[in-house]
């Protein structure tokens, strides 16, 4: 909206507006604005939810430590998805197809994560969407959003059904229309593995933070036809709009931890987590940049892969490779202190999102 307002409308007659024309100024902006709204909104909104009495419950299967948590507002995905939907409204401009894309999966997933947070509370047992139907619409929302994205590529880049794999010499491969079945298992994957992550107070907010930096350039550097070029990554007309929100979603889950560091006064719930992942799958998708994912994102991989790990071990062996999954409950159970655990997961996260920036150059 902005970018209209100042750049298109109000340049001819003050030229500083120019600087509405960059994407790195509308980032930092979008990220600002996020994060102060956030923060605005949260300080107002919780007290509501506490008035309210929407709160999380023990669920039973977590460590017994976490029945001090019980009664803590829940639903704070609402703050990030606010903060962020303003913001990104705000400063990206409205003529990119993929941009709308982008905002359009997120808010069917947010959609998904409130009605299971929603009949939580109504029922008031932890017992949300039924796993099979939250994982349909989990399904069904990530194919429409893949066939979008796929449509819309096809004249914005190359190859739309390409997957590029970094550190490899000539790593394409033109899937075809697989690659929409692939890219669903790529948002479905996220969404549920960042899910599984948010188990303490701002674990998933930490990862999901650095997860988004190296994102934010890979997406800027593909819209960039001189940046692309030279890095060999997929050139996407427009696709640099995405930095924007990625931006603001940096700024508004800045906001959020603020209230969700341990410990935590509100929880994000579903609302927050299933759309969180959501969005990071839609992006990598959108630029191409799937394993970059994977990387900086290990920490949600590793959280994921813990569960499957223990399922696997308890229904063929009938033993337990770890005292209780996800991997974090397991640290718990072996006495370390949830601050240290969620800290040591974030300087996990940082570090594999550095990693993964090399992928920027080695092709």
């Amino acid at each position: 909206m902005f970018y209209y307002i100042f750049y298109q409308k109000l340049f001819h007659i003050f030229s500083p507006f120019n600087v509405f024309h960059y994407i790195t100024f509308r980032s930092i902006m979008a990220s600002v604005t996020a994060l102060f709204f956030s923060l605005w909104f949260a300080k107002r909104f919780i007290p509501y939810l506490r008035k309210l009495q929407i709160k999380d419950d023990f669920k039973g299967y977590e460590p017994k430590s976490h029945k001090q948590k019980a009664g803590t507002p829940t639903i704070g995905g609402i703050i990030i998805w606010s903060g962020f939907f303003i913001s990104s409204i705000l400063w990206t401009r409205f003529n990119v197809a993929v941009v709308w894309v982008v905002l359009l999966g997120v808010f069917m997933f947010v959609l998904i994560g409130f009605a299971d947070d929603f009949l939580k509370i109504k029922r008031g047992k932890n017992d949300g969407l039924k796993a099979k139907t939250k994982l349909l619409l989990q399904l069904s929302s990530a194919f429409f959003v893949s066939c979008l994205i796929f449509i819309v590529e096809q004249s914005l880049t190359k190859c739309s059904g390409c997957l590029y794999i970094p550190f490899i010499k000539n790593g394409v491969f033109d899937l075809g229309y697989l690659y929409i079945l692939f890219s669903t298992f790529v948002i479905v994957g996220a969404s549920n593995a960042v899910n599984l992550t948010d188990g303490l107070d701002g674990l998933a907010t930490g990862p999901s933070l650095t997860t988004i930096m190296p994102l934010i350039i890979f997406s800027y550097a593909s819209g960039n036809v001189i940046f692309s070029g030279y890095l060999h990554i997929p050139y996407i007309y427009g696709v640099g709009e995405i930095s924007i929100i990625l931006a603001s979603l940096a700024g508004s889950l800045l906001g959020f931890l603020w209230y969700n560091c341990y410990p935590a006064e509100v929880f994000m719930g579903d609302t927050g987590s299933l759309a969180l992942g959501a969005l990071l799958g839609i992006v990598a998708v959108a630029v191409k940049e799937e394993i970059v994912l994977a990387i900086a994102g290990g920490i949600f991989v590793l959280e994921t892969v813990s569960v499957i790990m223990q399922v696997v071990s308890y229904k063929t062996t009938g033993e337990r490779i770890f005292r209780m999954a996800p991997i974090h409950h397991h640290f718990e159970l072996k006495g370390w202190p949830e601050s240290k655990i969620i800290v040591r997961f974030w300087i996990i996260s940082l570090v594999l999102a550095l990693v993964s920036l090399t992928a920027l150059k080695l092709r």
